[in-house]
């Protein structure tokens, strides 16, 4: 029986005209129905309930907001860095311990919140001049204030294979995986 696809069912609307439009950016921060994604860093806060720990969104709250779309009953969804409070120990919530507790929808919302929060911790500075750059388009870019050179995420292609012979399949391990966890094997895709 096929295996449904890791980090593909986050099922949201990406909401482009949303990043696009102030006003319409506000509205969703205001939405009562907004919620937010707590995330340690990169790493996912384990919710009470063994998934992702989700909240409502404040909007008085200053901490960086990123709006990583609309979900199907039309609420917005965000993710950004946890209260100090909220976080946990390092060895309680690594991403391989927490992953097979998630739904396939929030594995993928947290697969792509987290890639999200990693590039703007990467790119904090413009590559174009080194000035400091600021969140624009609800957290999809990041705009220089000194020479106005916009930036944008990376989308890199990627393979995930499994590969089968005569009913047996080939499978690898890192070395921090925990004890008896093997994957599928993945890698990057260079264009052309």
């Amino acid at each position: 029986m096929p295996l449904p696809l890791g980090f593909t069912g986050a099922r949201l609307d990406r909401a482009d005209r949303l990043r696009t439009d102030p006003e319409a950016f506000a509205a969703a921060i205001a939405d009562p129905r907004a919620t937010c994604l707590l995330l340690d860093g990169i790493d996912p806060v384990p919710g009470s309930g063994g998934g992702l720990m989700w909240e409502a969104l404040d909007p008085a709250d200053e901490r960086a907001l990123l709006l990583l779309g609309i979900d199907d009953s039309g609420a917005p969804r965000f993710v950004r860095e946890a209260h100090g409070g909220a976080r946990v120990d390092a060895r309680s919530r690594t991403v391989m311990r927490l992953l097979p507790m998630l739904s396939p929808e929030e594995a993928a919302l947290y697969g792509g919140a987290r890639s999200l929060v990693d590039w703007h911790a990467r790119h904090r500075f413009c590559a174009v001049c080194g000035s400091p750059t600021e969140l624009f388009r609800g957290g999809w870019g990041r705009r220089c204030a000194s020479c106005g050179a916009e930036h944008f995420p990376r989308v890199d292609p990627v393979v995930i294979m499994l590969a089968e012979y005569e009913g047996r399949v080939l499978l690898g391990r890192q070395p921090g995986f925990p004890p008896g966890f093997f994957s599928a094997l993945a890698g990057f895709v260079e264009p052309g």
